[in-house]
């Protein structure tokens, strides 16, 4: 489970057992966690995050997409 980068209380990781999925990001903060797919960032999953929470998870994600892309890239190859 290959961290990728951290912003302030924020994790963003992928799990190395899910290759065949397209391209996504695990994002967690204390006991909340949601799954964004990296090409549309729509939100494939979300536990624990509040509605106004998510925008700024997914802008996060957006302000960070090409680096997130490329570790995803660089990790399933």
């Amino acid at each position: 489970m290959p961290t990728v980068l951290r912003i302030g209380a924020f994790r963003f990781y992928f799990y190395s057992h899910e290759p065949n999925e397209p391209p996504h990001v695990h994002v967690d903060r204390g006991g909340a966690t949601i799954k964004i797919w990296l090409d549309g960032l729509d939100v494939a999953l979300n536990r624990g995050f509040r509605a106004h929470e998510i925008g700024e998870v997914v802008a996060m994600v957006r302000a960070n997409r090409a680096r997130l892309t490329e570790a995803w890239h660089g990790f399933f190859g």
